[in-house]
């Protein structure tokens, strides 16, 4: 594609979503009784007469519509066709006094990546502009069969293997907090658009930690489940074919309770394909006493003050409730990152970066990617001199030696150490220990200024290693970072205990660390909580438990304000 004709590709998808975005109504006062309620309650509510589907249908058009101008969080627009789906749903239950399903009314949003008929899956690659779905994914059909009405889809960053969200088609989405920072990837504008109560219910997917970053970057709930559990039937991807680490397909919401609902609704049907599980929602009860492992760092690098803070937090919350909380080293984290290195990068990235065509490459890619595209002799040279005394990071330099492409035999080889990581770390953590569930962090920065993923992706790894060993983890906003108690500790020296000098350099050191708590004040921090393979259920339980334990602090609908009411 020409640049020519890429410029005018890209000036008619974004004039076209200005224009549906202007059918908008104004955000009226009396809006914020359907803005501030979760998905759960609004079907509640319709349930009973109160509401109908098309009053809070045009509450969350309004609100979407000021979260598309504060953050630049919305790819397609589907107002038109959600009106008409309010009107059929709202004359339905005047005739029958019956819910169509459990999302009857309740206004929800997709990541780009989801087909829907007559609407564009560009994942924000110009090349792929204009080619409009012909069906439904499986997943939009089991929301739609359910009563649910889909408003908008939802920025991404160019490949989804970032976990900033910008693309050359569709632009860079700020975080709802301070737009000086990412809101994460690569379900970044779903998490800005549901922290600023633009959706009621969004849908996002997980390779890396694409669910769970930009969860708590943007200070809203999520559940990654284990992978399989939800179809992908109809969720388009840059690396088709891939299927070394398995994507995980789940909810993101402003509530627990709402992402508990996505999985009761959508848990068990089996897409034609036969591709997921066909294991329906099963109903647990937890003992009344848990006992949780938890740990403040991942071995990669130092975790940060405000990150470490929420951990513990969370710990001592479930300790005043009587519940068990262990630390414990989690040992496993680094083999993991070597194995998801050693896969992603097997064919040097050909098919991801082929997508591209005639879009520049965004910088959140350029560590990512830059190793198989090196001559091997200054990758060598690259990975000596990290790993010599003159700069000391063994891991760096592990690490890079793995970017590069592999024969099918290497490839094999890595498949194998994923299994043999997957088994240890039952061994290792599960079976030694007897947990419940962990609390880890979710990253060990709180969140990233744009064009902080260009050198920092390896960060990842806090989230990689439940991508690894096929963990369920829920996600839960737990504090804001504090520059008075955030600070950190005189005297902090980077690479100590093997982990990553460069990386630690560049997050903590010199005269713009990338850590700044002054600068990064009021931006969500949040934890991770992790089950064994299967029991998605019971995460959820436990995300009850942490939730509650917390108790209330300035999450969940109606916490954030528009500028003019702040």
């Amino acid at each position: 594609m020409r640049s020519a004709e890429r410029n005018s590709v890209i000036t008619s998808k974004r004039t076209a979503r200005d224009k549906a975005l202007n059918s908008a109504g104004s955000h009226l006062a009396n809006d914020a009784v359907y803005t501030t309620a979760t998905a759960s309650e609004i079907v509640q509510r319709i349930a009973t007469g109160e509401w109908t589907a098309s009053q809070v249908l045009e509450a969350y058009i309004a609100r979407a519509a000021i979260a598309q101008a504060e953050t630049n969080c919305i790819t397609e627009v589907l107002f038109d066709e959600a009106r008409k789906q309010a009107e059929e749903l709202d004359a339905e239950f005047a005739s029958t006094r019956q819910l169509r399903g459990p999302l009857h009314g309740v206004p929800v949003s997709f990541k780009d990546q989801y087909e829907i008929e007559g609407y564009d899956v560009t994942v924000g690659l110009t090349g792929w502009a204009n080619k409009p779905a012909k069906k439904d994914a499986f997943l939009v059909a089991q929301f739609k069969a359910a009563g649910a009405i889909i408003i908008v889809k939802t920025n991404v960053p160019q490949t989804m293997l970032a976990f900033e969200c910008s693309n050359p088609l569709w632009g860079c989405t700020t975080n709802p907090w301070n737009d000086q920072y990412t809101s994460g990837g690569s379900s970044g504008g779903e998490a800005a658009l549901l922290a600023m109560d633009g959706s009621a219910l969004g849908v996002g997917s997980d390779i890396g930690g694409s669910l769970r970053i930009p969860v708590s970057y943007c200070g809203i709930y999520s559940l990654k489940p284990s992978a399989d559990r939800v179809s992908s039937l109809g969720a388009k991807g840059c690396n088709p074919g891939f299927e070394a680490i398995r994507v995980a397909y789940g909810p993101m919401g402003r509530s627990v309770q709402d992402c508990e609902l996505f999985c009761k609704t959508i848990f068990g049907p089996q897409d034609p394909s036969h591709g997921n599980i066909p294991l329906p929602y099963r109903p647990v009860e937890l003992p009344s006493k848990l006992r949780f492992g938890y740990y403040l760092s991942d071995g990669m690098v130092e975790t940060s003050p405000a990150c470490q803070r929420a951990v513990l937090e969370t710990v001592a919350a479930l300790e005043k409730q009587g519940h068990e909380c262990i630390e414990f080293a989690p040992t496993l984290t680094i083999a993991a990152m070597e194995v998801f290195v050693g896969l992603i990068t097997a064919d040097g990235y050909k098919m991801l970066l082929s997508h591209l065509d005639s879009d520049p490459q965004e910088s959140s890619l350029f560590l990512t990617t830059v190793g198989p595209r090196i001559p091997s002799f200054i990758r060598s040279l690259v990975c000596w001199i990290t790993n010599s005394a003159f700069v000391g990071d063994s891991l760096f330099s592990r690490f890079f030696a793995l970017a590069r492409v592999k024969s099918v035999f290497e490839f094999t080889r890595f498949t194998d150490k994923r299994t043999q990581v997957c088994t240890a770390w039952y061994e290792e953590v599960w079976d030694k220990y007897g947990f419940d569930g962990i609390i880890a962090p979710v990253q060990a920065l709180p969140g990233l200024p744009h064009g902080g993923c260009a050198y920092l992706s390896a960060l990842a790894a806090a989230t990689i290693l439940y991508n690894v060993v096929d963990s369920p983890v829920g996600t839960i906003p737990v504090t804001r970072v504090d520059p008075d108690t955030d600070q950190v500790t005189p005297g902090f020296k980077p690479g100590l205990a093997g982990r990553s000098k460069l990386f630690e350099e560049r997050m903590y050191m010199g005269k713009t660390p990338v850590y700044d708590p002054k600068a990064m004040q009021g931006l969500p921090v949040g934890v991770q909580v992790v089950g064994k393979k299967w029991e998605d259920e019971k995460v959820l339980a436990m995300m009850h438990v942490v939730d509650e334990a917390l108790g209330p602090r300035g999450f969940g609908p109606g916490s954030w304000k528009p500028k003019q009411t702040k």
